[in-house]
């Protein structure tokens, strides 16, 4: 979750907590605060929770995480960064139906992953990390 995210989710809970504040005089006035400042850090933080990396599996083999989703290694073919013009293309006109895609507006870059699965209907996997290099080489 980028920093800057932060500061404005402050301010909009302590608008709202101030504007309920004045509702409400006396013991209940703080209320607001105590609740609407660590709502808006639970929102921020589970926004930026989802981790992509390379883990080992149940069995032992290595695997790739996104998220909840996971791909054996094995099963990885031809590996892509795409970037800028090349990432909205791929996110949009370019992208299969049948797809798995984990795209957060704030990470930059994504990696596209070919699936060579037989069993799988997925053909890739398009998912964003802040560093595409370390998770392409960590794949291979």
């Amino acid at each position: 979750m980028p920093w800057w995210w932060w500061p404005p989710a402050a301010l909009v809970a302590v608008l709202l907590a101030a504007e309920l504040h004045m509702g409400y005089p006396g013991v209940r006035s703080w209320l607001p605060y105590v609740l609407l400042l660590p709502l808006a850090a639970a929102v921020l933080l589970w926004l930026g929770r989802v981790r992509v990396g390379v883990a080992p599996g149940a069995d032992g083999a290595r695997e790739l995480r996104a998220g909840e989703a996971h791909l054996p290694v094995s099963c990885i073919g031809r590996i892509d960064v795409v970037r800028g013009e090349a990432k909205r293309q791929a996110l949009g006109p370019q992208l299969d139906p049948e797809a798995f895609v984990l795209h957060r507006p704030w990470v930059g870059p994504v990696v596209r992953i070919e699936v060579v699965d037989p069993d799988d209907p997925t053909p890739y996997w398009v998912v964003s990390t802040r560093r595409p290099e370390d998770l392409v080489a960590s794949l291979r």
